[in-house]
C-alpha cells in the first residue's frame, strides 16, 4: 500500500503510516503505559473485566443447575442481555457525551447492584427481564475503556494501546469464567451472582473516583458540530461491518471446536485446546500493537476468515489446538484495529455514541454468530459451521472494503489528528 495521508488511511479504517512515523518493537508499550493515567486505566480495566467475563456463565449455571431448566433457558437470559447490551451501548454512549461520565456510571452502579442483587431469587420470567433491563441500562464498561483510552492517547499511539487492551479482555476471560464456575460448583449460585454483582458495582466505583476524560482535551471545544450524516458515513458502517464479521468468525469458530470436542468424547480437552487459542490471542496482540503499520481493517478481518478455515479439519483434540494457532494470532489484533479505526473515525462531540455503536457491533456479532454455528452444527457437522462463518467473515470483509473506498476521502479530517502531541 502506497504512502497516502493519515486522514485518508485512517477513515478507511487503515492504522499504516502516521503523520509521525512511530517506532517499532516493544518500547511502545512502554511509552503508551508511560502516558498520564493510562496504566492506572489498564489495572482498572483488567481487574473490571474480571467479574464482567464471569456473568454470562454465572447465570446460566444458576438457570440450570439452580431453577431446574434447561440450557435452551439459560440462552434466552443470555440472549436478553445481550440485546440489552446492544441497544443500551449507543444510548448510554449518548448519555456520557451529553451528561458526562460519572452520571452514567452512577446510573450503571444502582442498576447493577439492583439486579445481581435480586437475580438468586428472581422467577426465571423476572429474570429475563431483568437480564435486558441491566443490559440497557448497567455499566458499559468495555465500552468506557476504550473511549478513555482513545481521549488519553495520542492517535500515533493507539494501536499498542488498543492491543494491551485487547489482551486485557483475553487475560480477563481466562480467569473469570473459571472463577464463576468455582463459586457456583464450591458454594452456590446465590454466592456466585453476589460475587459478580459485587464485582460489578466495584468496578464502576473505582471507575467515578477515577473519573477519566472521555474527549481529548481541547479537541473540538467550541467548534459547531457537524450534522450526524457527516461522521456516520460509509467508512464508519464499513469498520462497524468488518467488526461484526469478525466477531461472527471468533464465536462462531469457539462453539463449532466446542460441538466438535464434545461429539468425538474429547470434551475433557475443551479447557486445554481454549488456553491455547487465548494464549495465541495474546501473542498475536503482543506482535500487533509493536507494529509500526497494519493492513486496513477489512484485510485483518478476512484473515481472520481465512484462518479459521483449517480448523474444519480438527479431529484429535492437539489437531483442533494446532489449527486454531493462525485463527488464535489474529483475534486480539482484529479487536484492537477495529478500536483503533473507529476512534479514529468518532468526532469528539460523539465520541460516545460511536464508541457504543462499536460495542453493539461486537456485542451483534457475538449474538450473530453463535446461534447461525448452532445451526449449522445441528444440521450439517462442526466442519461445516467453522466452513461457513469462515467465508461469511470473508465475503462481509470484502463488502466492507468496498463500502469504505467508495466514501470520499476528503470529507474530514481524522480526528486523531486533533489529539495534542
Amino acid at each position: 500500500m502506497g504512502p497516502v495521508d493519515a486522514a485518508t488511511e485512517r477513515a478507511e479504517g487503515a492504522a499504516g503510516d502516521p503523520p509521525q512515523r512511530r517506532a517499532g518493537g516493544l518500547r511502545q508499550y512502554r511509552a503508551v503505559l508511560a502516558l498520564p493515567g493510562v496504566t492506572p486505566l489498564i489495572v482498572l480495566a483488567l481487574l473490571a473485566r474480571v467479574p464482567a467475563s464471569a456473568a454470562a456463565i454465572t447465570l446460566t449455571l444458576h438457570v440450570v443447575l439452580t431453577l431446574g431448566l434447561g440450557y435452551a433457558a439459560a440462552g434466552a437470559v443470555a440472549a436478553a442481555s445481550t440485546i440489552g447490551m446492544a441497544i443500551g451501548s449507543p444510548l448510554l454512549g449518548r448519555l456520557i457525551d451529553r451528561r458526562g461520565l460519572r452520571t452514567t456510571l452512577a446510573l450503571g452502579v444502582v442498576v447493577e447492584g439492583a439486579f445481581w442483587s435480586a437475580a438468586p431469587f428472581l422467577p426465571y420470567p423476572a429474570l429475563i427481564v431483568g437480564a435486558l433491563v441491566c443490559g440497557v441500562l448497567g455499566l458499559p464498561l468495555y465500552s468506557v475503556i476504550r473511549q478513555v483510552l482513545a481521549a488519553l492517547v495520542p492517535g500515533v499511539q493507539r494501536r499498542p494501546a488498543f492491543a494491551i487492551d485487547s489482551m486485557s479482555v483475553e487475560l480477563s476471560y481466562i480467569v473469570g469464567p473459571a472463577v464463576g464456575t468455582l463459586l457456583v460448583l464450591q458454594l452456590s449460585s446465590t454466592v456466585a451472582l453476589w460475587a459478580v454483582g459485587a464485582g460489578w458495582v466495584l468496578s464502576g466505583v473505582a471507575m467515578w473516583l477515577l473519573d477519566p476524560p472521555t474527549r481529548v482535551a481541547g479537541g473540538e471545544d467550541g467548534a459547531p458540530r457537524p450534522p450526524v450524516r457527516e461522521w456516520l458515513d460509509r467508512r464508519l458502517a464499513a469498520a462497524l461491518l468488518s467488526t461484526t464479521a469478525a466477531v461472527v468468525v471468533i464465536f462462531g469458530t469457539e462453539l463449532a471446536v466446542i460441538a466438535g470436542l464434545q461429539s468425538t468424547g474429547q470434551a475433557g480437552w475443551i479447557p486445554l485446546v481454549n488456553t491455547v487459542w487465548c494464549v495465541a490471542s495474546l501473542t498475536g496482540g503482543l506482535v500487533y500493537g509493536a507494529l509500526s503499520r497494519s493492513p486496513a481493517l477489512p484485510v485483518i478481518t478476512a484473515a481472520v476468515g481465512v484462518a479459521a478455515l483449517p480448523a474444519a479439519l480438527g479431529g484429535s483434540w492437539w489437531s483442533y489446538a494446532l489449527l486454531l494457532l493462525p485463527c488464535g494470532m489474529l483475534i486480539a489484533p482484529s479487536l484492537a484495529a477495529s478500536s483503533e479505526a473507529v476512534s479514529a473515525l468518532a468526532p469528539e462531540h460523539a465520541r460516545g455514541v460511536v464508541t457504543g455503536l462499536h460495542g453493539s457491533a461486537i456485542t451483534l456479532g457475538a449474538a450473530a454468530g453463535t446461534p447461525l454455528a448452532g445451526l449449522l452444527i445441528d444440521v450439517a457437522s462442526p466442519a461445516a459451521a467453522v466452513l461457513a462463518v469462515g467465508l461469511a467473515g470473508v465475503g462481509v470483509a470484502v463488502l466492507a472494503r468496498l463500502l469504505a473506498g467508495g466514501e470520499s476521502h476528503s470529507r474530514r479530517p481524522s480526528s486523531a489528528s486533533s489529539h495534542p502531541g
